[in-house]
């Protein structure tokens, strides 16, 4: 992903150049066409996204005088540069229900509701999550497997789903951002030009406070808010090893699949092992045939245990169920493309640069430029390359630690990409852990979803408290530019 060379402001040509008043244009018809259309009307993403990129593709067409092929171009390198999350999306539902099949996921509920507890269960789900995500280096891949155990687990308990969701993306969101085997956490240090361990460690304080916050509030809930509810565990665990052949054999998709993961190979070819996995085991353990399990890949499952919320709780859509998220998340890269291609998304990162005055406000501006990518790239990549490299000079000017820079990047970079119900983070998270809800968007469970608030905020607090500063030379004030 670090091959990718955002548009620099500089590189527009100046008769295609945006003001700052034409680059908000199309920004702010993105908005009002999401609010009203999503927010308002109750229309899934695809339409306003839909609208969204028609005025932005016309926009530069017709005002920015680009040709219609720029205007393609734009829009496919939004699709190049997510094309790994695509091709993740299709993978990971596939990989959902072979390991329905394969009983993996119900032993994984089984065994975890004989051992939790409502009231431990949230902070104790952040924090298993964080170890995962941090051990394999992938928040996608942890929420796509531990993630929908959990989900089961805590319907189980009688815990909320939404407050479930957030935990798992809370701690997945947390271990990712501190992993050296990330993608995003080798991005940001790579588009920063600093050293990976340099990057790691500049994090660790605010991850620190950051995701420790967030498990306290987790702790709070399950005192405050679900302590003493719950199903019968037992009416859950009986149909689920009735149904099931639990013995440790079910598991071995999942020591696949986080052993590849764990040995540094990448999240997409870990994640098709764990599916041929899930169909080998599914076959070994539980006596699928051939011919069942791949049409379990495809077309889901559908489990008939006697019990109906654990059928709801083990239906899965496979591989076609993935066509609704898809279908966002194309349309969302595609705008994204327009936008930084035809020098919006360039354009305003240029002019909040005008906005620095102090070390501590270059910081805090960075954060909220990688959030506002965020917002209109629907993707983290771009939340990373596109500040990382066009503020690379200014925190050069300033004399401070490149370091500097990649934490502010990551910090806000890319935690908050699921706070945007239409971003393609948001879109995965919901899809994979909410499959029932044909159309769920972000909304309902990012509330609890602590961490993508705490990140930013802390990053933003140290910026002005000047712990997120460090001069490469002490002696120098560093308040200011020097002149040229």
């Amino acid at each position: 992903m670090s091959e990718f060379a955002p548009l620099a402001y500089e590189d527009i040509e100046e008769a295609k150049r945006p003001s700052l008043l034409e680059a908000l244009v199309p920004v702010a018809a993105v908005v009002v066409f999401l609010a009203v259309g999503s927010g308002y009307l109750g229309l899934a993403p695809h339409a306003p996204l839909l609208w969204s990129i028609a005025f932005a593709g016309l926009f530069a067409r017709y005002h920015l005088d680009y040709d219609w092929r720029d205007v393609y171009d734009a829009a496919e390198s939004g699709l190049h540069m997510g094309l790994q999350a695509i091709l993740i999306l299709f993978i990971i539902y596939g990989l959902i229900a072979t390991w329905t099949s394969a009983g993996t996921i119900p032993g994984l509920m089984y065994y975890g509701l004989g051992v939790l507890s409502p009231t431990v269960f949230l902070p104790v789900t952040a924090v298993l999550a964080a170890i995962v995500a941090f051990a394999i280096g992938s928040s996608w891949t942890t929420v796509g497997t531990l993630g929908v155990a959990f989900i089961g687990i805590g319907n189980g308990l009688g815990v909320p789903t939404a407050m479930t969701a957030g935990a798992i993306v809370s701690g997945a969101y947390a271990g990712d951002k501190q992993s050296p085997l990330s993608d995003t956490t080798n991005l940001a240090a790579a588009v920063t030009n600093t050293d990976l361990y340099d990057h790691i460690n500049a994090m660790r304080v605010g991850t620190a406070i950051a995701f420790g916050l967030s498990v306290l509030a987790y702790a709070a809930l399950g005192v405050l808010a679900v302590s003493g509810s719950g199903a019968s565990t037992a009416a859950i665990r009986g149909p689920l090893a009735a149904t099931y052949a639990l013995g440790p054999v079910v598991f071995l998709p999942l020591v696949v699949t986080f052993g590849l993961a764990v040995r540094g190979y990448p999240a997409l070819p870990s994640l098709v092992a764990g599916v041929f996995a899930g169909a080998f085991t599914a076959m070994l353990a539980q006596g699928v045939s051939f011919t069942a399990t791949w049409n379990a890949f495809l077309n889901g499952t559908s489990p008939q245990t006697g019990n109906e919320l654990v059928n709801g709780l083990l239906t899965t859509g496979g591989v076609s169920g993935s066509a609704w998220t898809i279908a966002v998340v194309v349309a969302a890269l595609s705008l994204g493309g327009l936008l930084e291609r035809t020098g919006i998304l360039p354009t305003l990162t240029h002019h909040l640069t005008q906005a620095v005055w102090s070390p501590g406000s270059l910081v805090a501006g960075t954060g909220a430029a990688a959030i506002a990518t965020n917002a209109f790239s629907a993707q983290q990549y771009m939340s990373i390359v596109i500040p990382g490299v066009s503020l690379r000079n200014l925190y050069d000017e300033y004399d401070l630690e490149n370091s500097d820079l990649s934490r502010a990047v990551e910090a806000a970079g890319t935690p908050t990409g699921p706070l945007f119900p239409w971003h393609a983070g948001a879109v995965y998270m919901t899809g994979v852990l909410y499959p029932q809800a044909t159309g769920a968007i972000s909304w309902w469970w990012a509330p609890f979803y602590f961490f993508g608030f705490l990140s930013p905020l802390v990053l933003f607090a140290m910026a002005a408290s000047g712990h997120a500063v460090t001069r490469r030379n002490p002696a120098t004030d560093a308040a200011a530019p020097a002149d040229d």
